[in-house]
């Protein structure tokens, strides 16, 4: 049975009130899906200082680099274990014409970011630099087209630039210093063409994406996987309306879904917020599963076979610049709390691969809730950035379905979320994989994890947690939140027992 508290009454019976939780994992069940690695996929958008100073700061500069690529973020990077990066945007896209930024680079021209501060950007990091940099983290590019300001032969030749090995555009590839194709599988065509991306409706952008769909050629033995603009968070009928229009001509539908308070006046402080501001921020971003289920029945409905994938390709926190910095680069910290909001999210996601095929997080570094900071040749790694290294563990892995009942939280804005999320998979090596979060900030969940037939032999794990909610990494300190060895899980037969603390992530290895 689940108990319903309010949010005053969570906190106010947080002494007399145990929270405790029974887990059965099925770790027997058959015919379950591979979690997609992609589900933990980045966003790298020329924005702020993602891609100048966060990621490329030439192969000139004093701070070390890797043929320009910053070696500390590069090696973050590595360490994370990126499966897809999306680039160039984003609004940017759509702004972006790639032919600028190809060539030498003391010859490419300069663009002003009219999307993003008006910041004045040399093209020094284009086509190439972005494509070697997916080859050298091993990570799969997702390319976001330019529809809103291009052409459909601009898009076609930029594939065709990057994939094909023969032809005008594949000589032109060479004489720029790169002879054999790149393998190119995600295409966007277009991003937020309801918005920055056009401000079209879906009846007229499905007709626009079947037009540059068509065009976006195969070369080679290069098969493109084409992703047409899906909706923002709750429009339900742009989904419905690309179903209707253009399911045939697509492989997969994007949906971008923002922690946000609201898109007008202030959003919060990234780092000064009240429990109840904690308890809206936690009870939106969950909010996401209930949004994923109306866009998945929309699309069942069109698509019985689920032959197209939803991508919800931009996701996370999104609170107000941090003081002092350019509005339109929104920069903002990253604590304790977006820690939690990524636990939560990522263990939701993992439960509907059947249709959910990849998620990418907004963004990479220095951009809304990043994995990564810099400032200058400093680097810090976010709480952000903790969980997802932790939750590498189930890229590829098999879902293994769990079974459990909580109590509930109500926030002070109404939202219902539960007290208590969890996600488990089996790897390639037989190993069982648990990620669990206790979102209470006041009391610690005890947990028992029982199993149909396993007896586990060990158990081992990692933990992140803060002394405060409010903790986040900052540059010349020691790290505020940081993951450690968790110690406490203990096996009992077939039975594992574990107490989690206040606004703690977990993740267990079982076998």
């Amino acid at each position: 049975m689940k108990r319903t508290l309010t949010f005053v009454a969570a906190l106010s019976m947080a002494l007399t009130l145990s929270a405790q939780v029974k887990v059965s994992i099925h770790e027997t069940a058959q015919d379950q899906p591979v979690i997609p690695a992609e589900i933990y996929g980045q966003f790298s958008e020329h924005l702020g200082k993602c891609i100048y100073e966060g990621i490329w700061v030439g192969p000139d500069s004093s701070i070390p680099n890797v043929d320009g690529y910053r070696t500390d973020v590069l090696e973050a990077l590595k360490a994370l274990k990126v499966p897809v990066l999306r680039w160039p945007g984003g609004c940017f896209a759509d702004e972006y014409h790639w032919m600028d930024g190809i060539g030498p680079r003391e010859n490419r021209p300069k663009l002003v970011n009219n999307n993003w501060g008006s910041t004045l950007e040399d093209n020094s990091f284009g086509t190439h630099e972005f494509l070697n940099l997916c080859e050298m983290l091993g990570t799969e590019p997702y390319i976001s087209a330019n529809v809103g300001s291009g052409t459909v032969e601009e898009m076609a030749k930029w594939v065709e630039y990057m994939t094909a090995d023969a032809g005008s555009m594949a000589e032109l590839r060479e004489k720029n210093g790169r002879k054999e194709p790149w393998k190119v599988k995600y295409l966007g065509v277009g991003n937020e063409s309801w918005g920055c991306g056009g401000n079209m409706t879906p009846e007229y952008y499905s007709d626009v994406y079947k037009r540059y769909a068509l065009y976006a050629r195969n070369y080679s033995d290069n098969q493109l996987y084409k992703v047409a603009c899906g909706a923002s968070d709750y429009d339900y009928n742009w989904t419905k309306v690309m179903m209707q229009n253009a399911r045939g001509n697509m492989n997969g539908l994007s949906l971008h879904y923002y922690t946000c308070k609201g898109w007008t006046g202030s959003k919060g402080s990234a780092t000064q917020f009240t429990t109840e501001e904690y308890y809206n921020t936690l009870a939106k971003s969950v909010e996401v599963e209930e949004v994923l289920k109306k866009h998945f029945a929309i699309m069942d409905a069109y698509d019985p076979q689920r032959r197209v994938a939803l991508l919800l390709d931009e996701w996370g926190t999104w609170f107000d610049v941090e003081p002092g910095t350019n509005p339109g680069w929104l920069y903002q910290q990253n604590t304790m709390r977006d820690a939690m909001v990524a636990a939560l999210s990522l263990n939701i996601f993992n439960k509907y691969t059947e249709r959910l095929k990849m998620a990418n997080i907004a963004q990479v570094v220095n951009v809304l809730q990043s994995m990564i900071l810099t400032d200058g040749a400093r680097m810090v790694l976010t709480p952000t950035y903790h969980v997802f290294r932790m939750y590498n563990v189930h890229q590829d892995a098999t879902y293994v379905p769990a079974e459990y009942s909580t109590g509930s939280i109500v926030s002070a804005e109404g939202r219902i979320m539960e007290d208590f999320s969890v996600s488990s998979s089996r790897d390639a090596s037989g190993a069982l994989h648990v990620s669990l979060a206790n979102p209470y900030l006041d009391k610690s969940v005890t947990v028992e994890l029982s199993f149909d037939s396993l007896k586990p032999k060990s158990v081992s794990g990692e933990i992140l947690k803060a002394d405060r909610i409010d903790r986040y990494n900052e540059f010349g300190k020691a790290a505020a939140v940081t993951p450690a060895a968790y110690k406490d899980a203990k096996v009992s037969g077939k039975k594992v027992t574990m107490t989690l603390p206040a606004a703690s992530v977990v993740v267990l290895e079982i076998k």
